[in-house]
């Protein structure tokens, strides 16, 4: 959908010059909580009146409660008359707690500015409805653009039925993920490192192919950042060759592992995995029924509320997802570090026979990272 205008429902419609700077920040108070708060949307909420800042929130660890709640508590009273910067459209639906839209309205906010619609059929306007029929200045489209990269996650998993996909690699100048024998550790350096749990972080969950996982034997855990929430570990192994003696299984009572693998998986191995307290989710076989179905994968994923995943690996999967239009953005750390032809490549084959059959990216960030570089892309056309 293309960014609009700001756009009023009041008779008088007028966006005030400090609308775009309350807005950023609803819009980073709720992107602290990216990779906390799924299946809902991270929103942030600043009420204004008269110029100053008289309560702030945003989305609570699980969801509830939400950015407004958390705002119009700390403001109490000081909420009468004031103007209320929400990230997303309040809500209007009854759940485990009443419409946002209904407690703006109780505790007298006069005015309502948002960036965009919530795509949830639940609320889908109804938000913004009920807060136009009661008289609401209402201002929709302040920082629509940045709220869609923001809720990106929400979004394609309301929209798309699936997860905002965000794939990492750590290469080599010569694009190697790993040796010919599989040595990986470490390409980067720490900085690059470091970087990567932040990532982490805030998605809700960590994803890797089952050969990575074997060979590598990784925690997937966030690390050395003094977080207390962990992501979701996904392993995509179709026969489930993975055994649960390594970091995966003996965590998997603390820190939850999901096993995405194919109909052949062997009972033995479903049991193993139960025991230790993994969850496991039978999924569509791939082409000519090899490996699985990663877009069937990830359909399974956003029903079960994921919204944001991290790719780490390795470089068949990385392939599938690229080949199925599965990936919405790739960060690449680049190492000074050459391993030549023999190294294992990045992304594994993809079949293009034409360079205009090449996906196509955007560049939106480059900077060092200690010795290494780090650059960001968004999928061209996003």
């Amino acid at each position: 959908m293309p960014a609009t205008r700001p756009m009023t429902a009041s008779a008088n419609p007028q966006a005030h010059p400090d609308d775009g700077r309350f807005m950023r920040l609803a819009l980073a108070l709720g992107a602290r909580m990216q990779g906390r708060v799924w299946p809902n949307p991270a929103v942030g909420c600043v009420l204004v009146r008269d110029g100053r800042i008289v309560g702030r929130g945003w989305t609570q660890p699980g969801g509830r409660p939400h950015a407004e709640a958390v705002a119009l508590a700390q403001a109490g009273g000081l909420a009468r008359g004031a103007t209320a910067y929400v990230s997303l459209e309040p809500c209007a639906h009854h759940g485990r707690t009443p419409p946002c839209a209904d407690a703006l309205l109780a505790a007298g906010v006069v005015r309502v500015v948002t960036p965009l619609q919530d795509p949830d059929p639940r609320v889908s306007g109804r938000g913004h409805a009920a807060l136009a029929a009661a008289g609401i200045d209402l201002v929709i489209g302040v920082e629509e653009a940045r709220a869609r990269r923001d809720h990106a996650g929400f979004l394609a998993r309301v929209e798309l039925a699936r997860p905002f996909l965000t794939l990492k690699l750590a290469l080599t100048l010569d694009g190697r993920i790993a040796t010919a024998t599989g040595e990986s550790r470490w390409i980067t350096g720490p900085e690059g490192r470091r970087y990567a749990h932040t990532l982490r972080a805030c998605h809700d969950a960590v994803m890797v192919g089952g050969g990575t996982a074997r060979a590598d034997d990784p925690d997937l855990t966030v690390r050395d950042l003094g977080v207390a929430h962990q992501p979701v570990r996904v392993v995509l192994d179709s026969r489930l060759r993975l055994g649960v003696e390594g970091q995966l299984g003996q965590s998997a009572g603390r820190v939850p592992v999901w096993l995405c693998h194919g109909a052949g998986a062997p009972e033995p191995a479903r049991r193993d995995w139960e025991a230790v307290g993994a969850r496991l989710f039978d999924c569509a076989a791939g082409l000519e029924g090899v490996g699985l179905d990663v877009g069937h994968v990830m359909a399974r994923l956003a029903a079960e509320g994921l919204t944001r995943v991290f790719c780490e690996g390795g470089g068949a999967l990385a392939a599938s997802l690229l080949r199925g239009g599965l990936v919405d953005e790739i960060v690449v750390v680049t190492a000074g570090k050459v391993i030549g032809s023999d190294g294992r490549a990045g992304v594994g084959a993809l079949s293009l026979t034409a360079l205009a059959d090449a996906l196509g990216f955007r560049l939106v960030e480059i900077r060092r990272l200690g010795d290494d570089v780090l650059h960001r892309w968004e999928r061209a056309g996003a």
